[in-house]
């Protein structure tokens, strides 16, 4: 699929970061487009700036949907069908995700399952959901959103990062199994997984707003750990430490939002099954492969942090 123009796409995760630069790129180059996300807000800004980008006729169709709910995702695509008046879909980005479950010890059950549920489930219920459109095509593409966290379980020594990391690497497996399904069984649907690095989106605000994360005791006591706050720390303080981190997640990232859209439109023109998305990604991808049995020690953290501007802890 080298032109997008008259294509039908659908984006999950539209409202910010990747998944609103995605859906601006396509309508700027000719495609309709759905997207949906749960942040209703986000989801209405997306939609606005696309209008005013978009080609003459094109349409964008925005639809509220938490894609870790099965009859919400069914609900979804049924809205797809109706609002733009088709029986096939071209490309589906499964890019919908969240950050949260830190630890499966001691962390929050509820929390764990959530993002567990979004970042995996979502991504599966989707491809469920929409197979038959995407068959149905006569060229069509599904891409898949994992992480560097799909092949490095780690935001460093310090912090745990296990429900975020074991549903990338689910993504990352699921859709690796898929170069094969497709090539024996749907020849004309292609299948990539996108795994980006550290870039400028607003996901650890967002993960707040669906997961309700707001406990300062739970906070404090991930940040004590990391060395970033004391027991004299007030939770005004915690607050607005978390505030200022995703702020500076988002706004002083590596690679922005738009630069990684477009990394992945032309990894998709190209046909690309594994889409490694900023020099980070690329680099942590090699670490990794060289001395796998070292990559969850801090010598490893130490020579990445050297290494590039990615700098989670």
């Amino acid at each position: 699929m080298k032109e997008f123009g008259g294509k039908l796409a659908v984006v999950t995760g539209g409202g910010t970061g990747m998944g609103r630069a995605l859906c601006r790129q396509l309508v700027a180059e000719g495609c309709d487009v759905a997207t949906c996300d749960v942040l209703e807000d986000n989801l209405a800004e997306t939609q606005r700036l696309c209008e005013q980008e978009a080609s003459q006729g094109r349409v964008v169709s925005i639809h509220r949907c938490d894609v870790a709910n099965e009859d919400e995702v069914t609900d979804f695509r049924d809205a797809v069908k109706s609002a733009h008046d088709t029986d096939h879909v071209d490309l589906l980005f499964n890019n919908a995700g969240i950050g949260g479950g830190s630890s499966f010890v001691d962390g929050n059950r509820d929390e764990w399952e959530r993002t567990f549920n979004i970042c995996w489930f979502g991504v599966y219920n989707c491809a469920r959901a929409f197979i038959p459109l995407l068959v149905a095509s006569s060229d069509a593409h599904m891409i898949n959103t994992s992480s560097v966290n799909g092949f490095w379980a780690s935001l460093g020594p310090q912090s745990a990062h296990s429900a975020y990391s074991a549903a990338k690497f689910a993504v990352k497996g699921f859709t690796e199994a898929l170069v094969t399904d497709f090539a024996n069984n749907a020849p004309h649907v292609k299948a990539s997984v996108v795994m980006p690095g550290h870039i400028g989106t607003s996901i650890a605000i967002n993960s707040r707003r669906i997961i309700g994360d707001d406990d300062p005791a739970q906070m404090r006591e991930r940040f004590v750990a990391l060395g970033w706050v004391n027991e004299d720390t007030t939770d005004e303080e915690l607050v607005e430490m978390v505030e200022t981190v995703g702020r500076g997640f988002r706004d002083n990232a590596p690679t922005t939002a738009e630069q990684a859209a477009a990394i992945i439109l032309d990894g998709v023109r190209e046909e690309r099954w594994r889409i490694l998305v900023g020099d980070d990604a690329h680099l942590i991808d090699r670490m990794v492969r060289e001395a796998p049995e070292q990559a969850y020690g801090e010598a490893f953290m130490e020579r990445l942090r050297a290494s590039t501007e990615w700098n989670i802890s």
